[in-house]
This record gives C-alpha cells, sequence and structure tokens, in this order.
C-alpha cells in the first residue's frame, strides 16, 4: 500500500502538487487540510481524542475530525467523506472559512496547513474508527475554555488556535 498523499498549495490555495504525507510534515510543506466541528442540538462541541498510535498529536483532544482531501477530490466531498471514515458520523456540514498555520507537532514533525473549516449539527452517537479517534465527548464552550486554559498540553496547537474563531463564525 502506498503512502496517503497530501494536496501540496500555494498561499493562494492552488495546488501545486502531491507529497507523501509523512514527508510533507517532516518538511513542513504547506498543504490543503479540512477540519470539522459537529454540535449538538444543546450547543456542545464534539471532541475527539486522537489516537495514541497516529504518528503525532496522539492522544490529544481536537475537534471532531481533521483530515486531508485526497488528489483531485473537492474539498466539500472530502469532509463527508472522513467524517464518516473518522468518526461514523452523517450530516450536512456548512465551510465557514480557511486559515493558514505552521506549529510544530514534535518528533520533528511540522503541521503547515492552509485548513477549510466546516461545522454541522447531529445528536448522532459517534462510532469512530479506534486508529483514528480513541474517545470522543461533548463539551461546552466555556469548558472547552476552561480544560484549554488550564491543561493546554492536552489539545492539538490546530484546535487552539480555532476554536474561539468557530465560536464566532457557527
Amino acid at each position: 500500500m502506498s503512502e496517503e498523499q497530501v494536496i501540496l498549495v500555494d498561499d493562494s490555495d492552488r495546488e501545486t502538487g502531491t507529497m507523501g504525507k509523512l514527508q510533507a510534515h517532516v518538511e513542513g510543506k504547506l498543504h490543503r487540510a479540512i477540519s470539522i466541528f459537529i454540535f449538538n442540538s444543546k450547543g456542545e462541541w464534539l471532541l475527539q481524542k486522537r489516537a495514541e498510535g497516529k504518528y503525532h498529536s496522539g492522544g490529544l483532544w481536537t475537534n471532531t475530525c481533521c483530515s486531508h482531501p485526497r488528489a483531485g477530490e473537492e474539498t466539500a466531498k472530502a469532509v463527508v467523506r472522513r467524517l464518516k471514515e473518522e468518526m461514523g458520523l452523517s450530516c450536512e456540514l456548512k465551510f465557514i472559512f480557511s486559515f493558514q498555520y505552521k506549529a510544530d507537532v514534535g518528533n520533528g514533525l511540522i503541521e503547515h496547513e492552509l485548513d477549510h473549516v466546516f461545522v454541522g449539527t447531529s445528536d448522532q452517537h459517534p462510532n469512530p474508527d479506534p486508529t483514528e479517534a480513541a474517545s470522543w465527548k461533548y463539551a461546552s464552550y466555556n469548558e472547552i475554555i476552561a480544560l484549554t486554559e488550564n491543561h493546554p498540553d492536552q489539545f492539538t496547537e490546530w484546535f487552539k488556535m480555532i476554536y474561539q474563531r468557530v465560536q464566532q463564525a457557527k
């Protein structure tokens, strides 16, 4: 099985090629990513705890789903596919914004992503792929603020960068 590829992009999200996912993170190459935030009807956020075996950020809490579109795949289709694959969920998703970031995620790896952020509402209970997510929970926005302020080391770098912006945009 060949290594998963990511779509390399420029600052304007124009494709410049593809590269193996691990190599892109070793070299810190800018690539396209997706982040999905699911809320239940009470307004609580569905968080996932990344599986310990992930090659970076394992065991950390983060948004419902985060991944990369495949070469030739529309971003709007990638979010639907990955939400189902990663968390066993399906719901209507809405694009809210994109942002670019670069962060050291340990083990000599750098996340440098142009991240497309989507939101959705669902009261379904997730059925996560255990190779992707070790656990999940619902949390209120106030709980998330307290947790990220008191235990920032328990959350992914990208989640800490965008959760407040998601709250304003959703």
